[in-house]
């Protein structure tokens, strides 16, 4: 497994994005899967003990996005053309949840990818599938700025 980078600001995976979920990524190669364990905190529910399904919508979508840093670096990240989730179990705030995504299909300016997100039995209460595309050059360019702050961190 290999840590994935993450950029600064990102609601998602911001290393400074203190008002985010600062997840960190990693990398299967041999199973084609992209992992990250987080807890979210109280402050993400939407019913009292329950994840807000639209922060589980973000990290499904950080998810499905960075299958394709499994086969490539920061000019192969493609954004979100259309997801669709399906909630199956209500997700508790402050417990543990696995989110696993995996690559089904890419050409080189679209992509295919599901995602999931485990409770700590292995239950899947969340899925995805998501159509990606390339962005458009002039969104690509507005990331030339983050370049450089997309890292490892050591954390």
């Amino acid at each position: 497994m290999a840590r994935q980078p993450s950029s600064r600001s990102c609601f998602v995976c911001g290393r400074e994005n203190t008002g985010g979920l600062r997840t960190r990524w990693e990398s299967d190669r041999d199973a084609g899967e992209v992992r990250s364990t987080v807890s979210i905190p109280e402050r993400f529910n939407g019913y009292p003990g329950v994840v807000h399904g639209g922060v589980l919508t973000a990290l499904l979508d950080e998810a499905v996005v960075r299958t394709a840093l499994l086969e490539g670096g920061f000019d192969d990240l493609l954004v979100t053309a259309r997801i669709e989730v399906v909630f199956r179990r209500p997700i508790p705030t402050e417990a543990p949840v696995t989110v696993v995504a995996r690559l089904l299909q890419r050409t080189r300016a679209r992509a295919r990818a599901e995602a999931e997100v485990r409770l700590a039995d292995g239950t899947v209460a969340a899925r995805a599938e998501a159509l990606l595309a390339r962005p458009p050059p002039e969104v690509a360019a507005g990331w030339a700025a983050e370049r450089p702050f997309w890292r490892v961190d050591e954390g």
